[in-house]
């Protein structure tokens, strides 16, 4: 580990520390939450990392469709957020705090005091551990605020709620429930970017260009940030058993931004800097293959296929799940083992009606 990422380390913990008491769900109207008009809301995830915005989306859908003509406002951090969240017709303002805040201190403090500007009627933490989350949740004016802390007979009732996109449904739902709505147990939505006909149309064609064939395509992602990468050695015999078991599909590889592979760019590859340019292009795909990523989550949130490969972070935690997707723990799993999975995930997606 770096110096830098020590040092973040340590003053992530520090902060922990200091803000995990602040906040507790409130109730200030103290009744029941149907005999009021829901018309806008804030939802609080100011962290810029890629994965954990998509992760937002689920809790996204579940307050569109519990609140269906409210106003969402998101509290974020970095500049991916409107690319992610530009399908959303109801998220009304993106409030961004940039990602070096002692470089940009001026917008940083206008980032804070925007959501100050108005009056909300329900205002919801994402993850309990955030730190300017919770903060930012206690800073805003919300009769109805929800802080994401861990609910104890929910952890035991649902057996995903380890989840981090889950849990905050589940929550959501447990707070909604004690101020007068009807208990929901649907299925917690997936990941979804929202793409439109005419994205996922390009991106079609843009796969045609590379592959020039009618086969079906397995898509690659070999990178991922720290220990999180899998080296050469995993990728190319895992890169060589596809080849093998799977002569009927073509194999292509989606780059990083940093343009590296781990398989020497033996296949076919795409690349883009666009999120949703991407995630369109993966939507076309038979699945994906990738590493515990940014780049994962939005494979899962373009609603392809996902298998996730994890080795070192908490598939509980993180796995892809919805249309398919799975979790391989490569610790306990061996490369002809996670290839079977692959191909039994492509028989069963193969023998399900459109």
């Amino acid at each position: 580990m770096s110096i830098k990422s020590k040092v973040n380390s340590v003053r992530r913990k520090l902060m922990q520390s200091i803000t995990k008491n602040i906040g507790s769900a409130h109730f200030s109207k103290g009744g029941d939450i149907t005999k009021i008009k829901v018309t806008r809301i804030l939802i609080c995830r100011p962290n810029p990392r890629l994965g954990n915005q998509l992760l937002m989306t689920p809790l996204l859908q579940e307050v569109i469709a519990t609140f269906p003509d409210c106003k969402i406002d998101l509290f974020v951090n970095g500049n991916a957020a409107p690319s992610i969240f530009q399908g959303y017709e109801n998220v009304y303002k993106i409030i961004r705090l940039p990602r070096k805040p002692f470089k940009e201190l001026i917008k940083y403090v206008k980032g804070w005091m925007a959501i100050k500007a108005y009056k909300y009627d329900i205002v919801i933490n994402v993850v309990k551990n955030s730190s300017s989350g919770r903060l930012s949740a206690q800073f805003a004016t919300a009769d109805f605020k929800f802080f994401g802390d861990d609910v104890d007979n929910l952890a035991t009732k649902y057996d995903d709620y380890d989840h981090i996109a889950k849990y905050p449904v589940y929550n959501f739902r447990h707070y909604l429930h004690l101020l007068g709505f009807p208990e929901n147990n649907n299925p917690i939505p997936p990941l979804d970017i929202k793409l439109s006909h005419a994205e996922l149309a390009a991106a079609k064609n843009s796969l045609q260009d590379i592959v020039k064939n009618d086969k079906k395509t397995i898509c690659i992602f070999t990178f991922a940030t720290g220990d999180k990468c899998y080296k050469n050695v995993w990728w190319q015999p895992f890169y060589d058993q596809l080849k093998v078991r799977f002569p009927d599909y073509n194999i292509l590889e989606v780059l990083p931004v940093e343009n590296v592979s781990q398989i020497n760019f033996e296949a076919p590859s795409f690349y883009s800097k666009d999120i949703r340019e991407i995630a369109a292009f993966i939507a076309n795909t038979a699945l994906f293959v990738g590493a515990d990523s940014g780049m994962m989550h939005l494979a899962s949130a373009s609603l392809s296929t996902t298998a996730g490969l994890f080795c070192v972070t908490n598939e509980k935690m993180y796995a892809p799940y919805g249309n398919g997707s799975f979790a391989i723990n490569t610790n306990k799993t061996s490369i002809e083992e996670a290839v079977s999975l692959i191909q039994d995930a492509l028989s069963k997606k193969k023998n399900t009606p459109n």
